[in-house]
């Protein structure tokens, strides 16, 4: 068995990259056969790699040998090929790994003259293959002499990372046709973005007319008053409506990120995507922040998203929110946010003479309990004993404990969002994108970079989770139930529960008609002492409850569940429903074949034939300018081309002229 080298080709080797620049020939596609020969080694590497990447995997120099004979004998194989090493300092926590032990590869032997001749192919992958993941491998990401210059000058100029590699990526028309990452990058430390320019409304207005020319399913809606001043703005592009459809049922609304220009709040739709990570389904600026204006944004969002209202949906305590909420989504389970409540804590109630104490059995009494009737009990007892009956604050938010203490809302599916820091999240994102000095049009543009940004952290993670597995940590068939079904981020979320089973002790309690219910003691520290709560499951063949509701807030099964499921040697598999679909990994979803709109030379053919031309110009000045002579020769023809452009614009102009007498001094009347 041949023994796996730790050779892989290097990225960050520039001189290696530079000599094998992915340029294929058209005929280096083909499928490899014993008996092919190439004129060196970078030669065959570079064929395999274009090879690689044509077929949807990545590559690796698996190991290197000369013998007696005087010839070279090497192997290029998958990137897959390696055998799976933990190097994780926690075995309940692995690490992902790519490693599958691939057998795809060829052998080559080298002889002295540098010729190389294919001795042996393997064809065959132990492994799904992907041509829309493989320009996410390491090895089919190159960056070419003239991207390189250009970040070295961008970079001396004093342009930031992001701007620096955004261009790359427009010139490339979009993120699957670059060859490179934003990680290949050295230069990179702060974010900041193309501005659109200075304007008003109308120029909005043209900017969405482009964007829909791009798309026509880019979705925007302005509101203006009596006087056509302009009062609010929606806008949704493509992918995040067809996003809706899959990550809709959940969402986070916030506005708490104001453009310093207009003073206007930035509205954020947020859902969470089978990764955990954040993902607008819809952004607004806002002219005010009243009951009329959330329910004309509400109703124009559930418009833009073909009438598919959210099951759930998490706010602060806004009360023209919950009054929009009420009338444009009735039906929706409405959340206060848990953070921005407990935030106003020391405002309310810092005051008093016992502020320390009481805070602590506040939060105990709030995060605590496991039962609505425990709460009400620990809460009457904290007022009784506070002597709080005169707080107007705790009144009005115990009147709505339904709304946001976490006993009565943990029944409903929330995709494991408890407060509205995603959406908080999603705003500070635009931070580096956007300054005091920021226009409101300029905020149209950067919000679209910066949403670009956010798609490419999902294909990561998608190719992360198509490309690397992480290794089970017990011998129980419904981990790898998961391990198959999940994503990796929530795949590792089922782990941690796998290995919280060793706190719990499990035992039979009673029967409940057809349903047996068990009582699952968890061992839990806290403040530097062991703690015991128990838990009740309720189990049958097919349905599976725990009074911690973990599986209905999270979609995740719980370490109680799991622990009554190894007492009844249940651990094979678990019933297709409790493999929750919204973190799945093997469902083709339709916004994934939406790109953003990157191509903002479509329709302006003078900045095209700039373009074209300055490429031309790099690939001449990259060719072979090696002496003065060389330098001579090149600049004398541009000069000559020059002159001979000056002229032919001089002869148009002057024939323009003629045609037109009064075309210097404006139209003719």
């Amino acid at each position: 068995m041949e023994e796996i080298i730790e050779e892989q080709i290097n990225d960050g080797n520039q001189q290696h990259d530079d000599s094998l620049e992915v340029n294929a020939a058209a005929d280096q596609d083909q499928e490899p056969k014993v008996g092919m020969s190439f004129s060196s080694e970078d030669e065959v590497t570079r064929y395999y790699l274009n090879y690689a990447r044509s077929m949807g995997f990545g590559t690796s120099k698996i190991n290197t040998r000369k013998r007696d004979d005087g010839k070279k004998y090497f192997t290029l194989g998958c990137s897959r090929a390696r055998k799976y090493v933990s190097n994780s300092k926690n075995l309940l926590k692995p690490n992902p790994t790519v490693g599958v032990q691939c057998k795809a590869r060829l052998n080559a032997c080298m002889s002295s003259d540098g010729t190389v001749v294919i001795s042996r192919v393997v064809l065959e992958h132990n492994h799904e293959l992907s041509l829309t993941k493989a320009g996410y491998v390491r090895r089919n990401k190159n960056l070419d002499p003239c991207i390189k210059r250009r970040l070295r000058l961008n970079d001396q100029a004093e342009i930031d990372g992001s701007r620096n590699f955004q261009s790359s990526v427009v010139e490339a028309n979009g993120y699957d046709s670059l060859t490179f990452g934003e990680k290949d990058r050295n230069y990179i430390d702060k974010i900041r973005r193309l501005r659109l320019g200075t304007g008003d409304a109308e120029v909005i207005q043209s900017y969405f007319d482009r964007m829909q020319k791009q798309n026509s399913q880019f979705y925007y809606r302005m509101d203006v008053d009596d006087k056509s001043h302009l009062r609010n703005v929606f806008w949704a592009n493509a992918r995040s409506r067809a996003a809706c459809e899959y990550f809709g049922e959940v969402i986070t609304f916030d506005t708490t990120y104001l453009t310093n220009k207009y003073y206007m709040p930035v509205a954020a739709f947020v859902g969470v995507n089978h990764h955990g990570q954040s993902v607008l389904l819809g952004c607004a600026l806002l002219s005010n922040e009243d009951t009329q204006t959330f329910t004309w944004l509400f109703s124009t969002w559930l418009e833009c998203m073909h009438e598919r209202a959210p099951n759930a949906m998490i706010t602060d305590q806004d009360r023209a929110m919950k009054n929009a909420i009420d009338i444009v989504f009735p039906n929706a389970r409405h959340r206060w946010c848990l953070w921005h409540i407990m935030k106003k804590v020391p405002k309310k109630l810092g005051k008093h003479s016992d502020y320390e104490s009481m805070k602590t059995v506040l939060h105990g009494v709030v995060y605590d309990s496991l039962s609505k009737g425990e709460f009400m009990e620990r809460w009457e007892k904290m007022i009784k004993d506070y002597e709080l009956h005169a707080n107007e604050w705790l009144k009005e938010i115990f009147d709505e404990r339904y709304r946001w203490v976490p006993v009565y809302v943990k029944d409903t599916f929330w995709a494991g969002m408890s407060t509205t820091q995603r959406s908080e999240s999603v705003n500070s994102f635009f931070d580096g994108y956007v300054n005091s000095k920021t226009a409101l049009k300029q905020f149209l543009e950067q919000y679209d970079i910066a949403l670009r940004d956010k798609v490419e952290k999902e294909s990561m993670a998608d190719f992360g989770s198509f490309n690397a597995e992480i290794a089970c940590v017990s011998i129980f068939g419904f981990e790898s139930q998961f391990q198959k079904a999940f994503t990796n981020a929530k795949f590792k979320e089922f782990q941690a529960e796998i290995s919280s089973m060793m706190y719990c002790n499990t035992c039979f309690d009673r029967l409940d008609g057809l349903k047996s219910i068990f009582s699952v003691t968890e061992s839990k520290k806290l403040y530097d002492k062991m703690k015991y709560v128990v838990f009740n499951v309720s189990f049958d063949e097919e349905n599976l409850q725990c009074t911690c509701y973990l599986f209905e807030f999270k979609g995740i099964l719980c370490r109680h569940i799991l622990s009554v499921l190894k007492l009844k040697d249940k651990t094979e598999s678990v019933p297709p429903s409790y493999v929750f679909s919204h973190w799945r990994k093997d469902i083709k979803r339709r916004h994934t074949l939406i790109r953003c709109g990157f191509d903002h030379l479509a329709g302006n053919i003078e900045l095209q034939r700039l373009n074209k031309a300055c490429d031309a110009f790099h690939e001449v000045a990259f060719m072979g300018i090696n002496t003065d002579e060389d330098l001579l020769k090149v600049m004398n023809w541009i000069d000559n081309l020059k002159t001979e452009l000056s002229s032919k614009e001089l002869l148009q102009a002057q024939q323009h002229i003629d045609n037109h007498p009064s075309g210097l001094n404006g139209p003719a009347s």
